[in-house]
This record gives structure tokens, C-alpha cells and sequence, in this order.
């Protein structure tokens, strides 16, 4: 993990994997009316630790495990109610299991996934966070990603509750423009600016933050809103596409061409961290493993 950050106080540009959940769609896993991509850590553990190996053979340097609707709020409305430490754990090892089968010498890091999408009552909800946290870390991942921070309340939970375990900790924030004033907000947010919502979570902890589970038109606008507030790493991990639970439809993604042309354009921003979520996949992440340039500019470029 020192190597890592290590890497990104270089300014290198690191290429997270595409979705997970997508991927196992698209070789026909089913997802769950519940716990969406969760469900295939007990159907198909072997086909999430392929979609791992093939996003490591694409050129991702960190995969993320497949624990995005692993809390036990979610897993308890399910059949799976009594194995949410197994499951946890078991994401893990697939992706370490995956990085040594495929990575070589090359280094591939392993975030573990945390959510408030699928979340229970306040109190409940932020002793999962923590329990999560503390079985992913103790299974073996490289640092935790805290993806599709959607609100205020919620999210200061998940990452009080993740940033208290100890290891390092990337705040992924979902965003999108509001129609009215065509201003940033988190997507679920209620009268709070985007500045005030940066005010209340920044202050927590992170060591990068990044724009995640967003609309590709709408992540350089928040990337720029969060540069006005943090003057540290950023990442993006844009979303692309039509999601109805539990199924993304797929007939709206961008051309990874396409993709690979907005990345350019983060990266001259200074956005070192990208990769991609639903409806994103392998051939996304190969075009930017071909086309990204090696490190961010030293002198960052406005971008409209």
C-alpha cells in the first residue's frame, strides 16, 4: 500500500477495473432482487474471480472487491442473512486469488467496497459499516473504497465507521447537476449545496476523494466542485448507461473510444484515479490502460 501512495504523490494516473456487477451480467449471472451483484458470492464465486483476472489482464492496477451490497442490512432481507462475514470475506479472496493468478510482477491493489445504497435505520446501518470494515481489513484489502456516497447523513456514518478501522480510506461521492440551478449536489441530497455536503464529510477523513456512480457528463463539473474544497488526490469513476433493479441496460453506454476521451480530458483536470462503474467494462478499461498518459500535468488545465 506505501507503494501506492507513493505512486499517486508522483502524480502517476492509476487505472481502477470497470463494474463488477455488469460484468458478471454480461456472462449471464443473475442479480438479486435484493442484494443485486452480492448474491453471486454465493452463486458464482468463480465467475467474479474470472471478471477480477480479466479486469487485472486489461491493465487495472486496483480491482475492487464485489462487497458493494455486502452490508448486513442488505444481506439480511435475504436468503443469505447469516453469512455476512463469510461473504465478505470470501469477496476478498477471490480478488487476491485473482491478482495471483493474473497481476505477475506487476503490482495490483485490492480496494474493499462499502456503500450506503442498500442501507437499514441510521443506528443500524453505522454498526454494519463498521463490521464490514473490519472484515474486509482483516481479509487482506490494500485500503476501502466508500462508493456512491449519496447523502449527508448517511455517509458520515459509512466513513466515521471506515476511516476508525485504520487503514486508508477513498471517499467516492455520487453527484449529479441540478436541473433547476444546474449546480452540483450529491444525488440524493436535500438543501444542502455541494459545498456545505464537502464541508460535512471532508473534515472525517479520506485520503482521496473521488467522483463515483455519476453521469460521464456531469463528472467534470463535480470534479471541479471538489477541487474549490480538497487539495488532494482525486479520482473518477463514472457510471454510463440505464440501470433498472436489478438490471443495468445496457443499450446506452459510452463507445470506450468515447470514454477514453473524457478520461483525457479528468486527467488534464489532475484526476489521477480512473476507472468506471456500471455499465463500464473491459474494453473501457483497456483503452485507458493504452491511451492515458503516464502521469497527470504538472500544471492542470480547466476543462469544459
Amino acid at each position: 500500500m506505501k507503494k501506492l501512495q507513493e505512486r499517486i504523490a508522483q502524480g502517476e494516473v492509476i487505472i481502477l477495473d470497470g463494474a463488477t456487477g455488469t460484468e458478471l451480467e454480461r456472462r449471464g449471472v443473475p442479480m438479486h432482487g435484493e442484494a443485486w451483484s452480492a448474491a453471486a458470492l454465493y452463486t458464482h464465486p468463480e465467475v467474479v474471480r474470472q471478471a477480477h483476472e480479466d479486469y487485472i489482464r486489461a491493465g487495472a492496477d486496483i480491482i475492487i472487491t464485489n462487497t458493494f451490497a455486502s452490508a448486513r442490512h442488505t444481506l439480511e432481507r435475504t436468503e443469505m442473512a447469516g453469512q455476512v462475514r463469510e461473504l465478505n470475506t470470501r469477496a476478498v479472496t477471490l480478488a487476491k486469488e485473482a491478482r495471483e493468478a493474473t497481476a505477475g510482477d506487476r503490482p495490483v491493489y485490492i480496494a474493499g467496497s462499502i456503500s450506503t445504497s442498500f442501507r437499514g435505520g441510521t443506528q443500524e446501518a453505522s454498526a454494519n459499516y463498521r463490521e464490514q470494515a473490519e472484515i474486509l481489513t482483516e481479509a487482506g484489502t490494500d485500503f476501502l473504497i466508500m462508493e456512491m456516497m449519496v447523502d449527508v447523513e448517511q455517509s458520515a456514518y459509512a466513513i466515521e465507521a471506515a476511516v476508525s478501522i485504520g487503514i486508508p480510506v477513498w471517499v467516492g461521492l455520487s453527484c449529479k447537476i441540478r436541473n433547476d440551478d444546474s449546480q452540483v449536489v450529491l444525488l440524493h441530497s436535500k438543501d444542502e449545496t455541494f459545498a456545505e455536503a464537502l464541508d460535512s464529510l471532508l473534515p472525517i477523513g479520506g485520503s482521496l476523494v473521488s467522483v463515483m456512480h455519476s453521469d460521464i457528463e456531469d463528472t467534470a463539473p463535480a470534479l471541479r466542485a471538489v477541487q474549490e474544497r480538497w487539495d488532494g488526490p482525486l479520482g473518477a469513476y463514472p457510471e454510463s448507461g440505464r440501470f433498472v433493479m436489478p438490471n443495468w441496460q445496457f443499450e446506452d453506454v459510452i463507445p470506450p473510444k468515447d470514454f477514453l476521451a473524457e478520461a483525457r480530458k479528468w486527467v488534464q483536470m489532475g484526476t489521477q484515479l480512473i476507472g468506471g462503474c456500471c455499465g463500464i467494462g473491459l474494453e473501457h478499461i483497456r483503452l485507458l490502460r493504452e491511451g492515458l498518459p503516464s502521469h497527470v500535468p504538472t500544471e492542470q488545465q480547466s476543462v469544459s
